[in-house]
């Protein structure tokens, strides 16, 4: 990891929000009509809204064991899991719930949120096949040294997006149907899975 990369992930972790500050966040930008980027179209608001309702609902709705979260307890020493997002972003809203979960049950773990458009220097430090792609998780060790990266999505939900894209020539609303079916029966556990081998491969 060079010098530079360094400075901008710790610039992220000094100036990202918490979970509680994401969410007010969020509920600020719903009752202006807006969403975060300087692109504010319809859509984008539009998902902004709904994306503030799928955080509050998975909140409430997603459980998980107390020995899986046993894993992330016992973490050898601190780290930082960053993640780059936008409000937009619905495979964001899919696994921010997640993360705080894992976050607020382990000392071990601090959980910041930091915007993409904000940040595109340290965006361009973890593209993903060349690509912005978000949610990205950047994980620091104790020494701010990047140890493990994770994102944008699982990757049986990856692997959906690139057959669909292969098929169809690129991502539309059935898409987007269908990644959203694949999450609601899902209920983050293949996601759970792959953060658990990441922390601790076998």
């Amino acid at each position: 990891m060079t010098k530079q990369v360094h400075h901008l992930v710790q610039e992220g972790i000094r100036k990202g929000m918490d979970y509680a500050g994401y969410i007010s966040m969020m509920n600020d930008l719903v009752a202006k009509g807006k969403a975060t980027g300087t692109e504010q179209s319809e859509e984008r608001i539009a998902n902004t809204k709904l994306n503030a309702h799928r955080l509050r609902r998975i909140e409430k709705t997603i459980t998980i064991p107390d020995e899986r979260l046993d894993v992330f307890r016992k973490l050898p020493e601190k780290q930082v899991w960053l993640v780059l997002l936008e409000s937009w972003c619905s495979d964001g809203a899919q696994a921010i719930p997640l993360l705080h979960k894992i976050a607020k049950a382990s000392s071990k773990i601090e959980l910041r949120l930091v915007l993409r458009d904000e940040n595109p220097r340290l965006m361009d430090c973890f593209l993903t096949n060349g690509t912005r792609s978000i949610p990205k998780l950047i994980v620091t060790n104790s020494a701010g040294t990047v140890i493990q990266e994770w994102g944008p999505r699982p990757k049986t939900a990856s692997k959906m997006v690139a057959e669909y894209k292969e098929r169809n020539g690129k991502v539309d609303d059935n898409l987007k149907k269908e990644l959203q079916m694949w999450y609601h029966r899902d209920r983050g556990n293949t996601m759970l899975d792959e953060l658990i081998e990441m922390v601790h491969p076998h």
